[in-house]
């Protein structure tokens, strides 16, 4: 028995690379159930002040195409509190990157009060999708 219910990660997964699937393979590995959040074009030019490379659409099937996924979701805002109100998962996995970040302290405290853990993922050197469009470049 694994050690999560229902686990919960969310991305952009713009260029799509090891680094990403790494975070969904060890999802997957604490939890029976992944669900996944797939940031909308909309949300990511808002916080990133830039439009993906791959259309969301297309990052939504290449999402739903791996193994580990069991249910991909829209991430309209970035409000991972009111995620958990909508689908009620145990555990929430990101990279250790966002560890101490003002918006993950606060989560982790929200999240406490709930019962839901927050699973910081080493971060996989030397990949990124900003990477992947930097060697593209030249």
């Amino acid at each position: 028995m694994k050690q999560y219910k229902t686990g919960y990660t969310t991305g952009v997964f713009d260029l799509f690379h090891v680094g990403h699937l790494n975070v969904l393979k060890r999802a997957k590995e604490r939890c029976d159930y992944l669900i996944v959040g797939v940031s909308t074009d909309e949300l990511v030019e808002e916080y990133k002040k830039k439009r993906p490379v791959i259309p969301y659409e297309e990052r939504i099937e290449i999402v739903e195409g791996i193994k580990y996924v069991d249910l991909v979701v829209s991430q309209i805002t970035r409000d991972k509190f009111a995620a958990w109100e909508k689908l009620d998962f145990d555990a929430m996995f990101v990279g250790d990157d966002w560890k101490g970040n003002s918006l993950f302290n606060e989560l982790e405290s929200q999240f406490d009060q709930v019962g839901v853990d927050i699973v910081y993922f080493p971060y996989t050197k030397g990949v990124s999708s900003t990477l992947v469009k930097e060697k593209i470049k030249v």
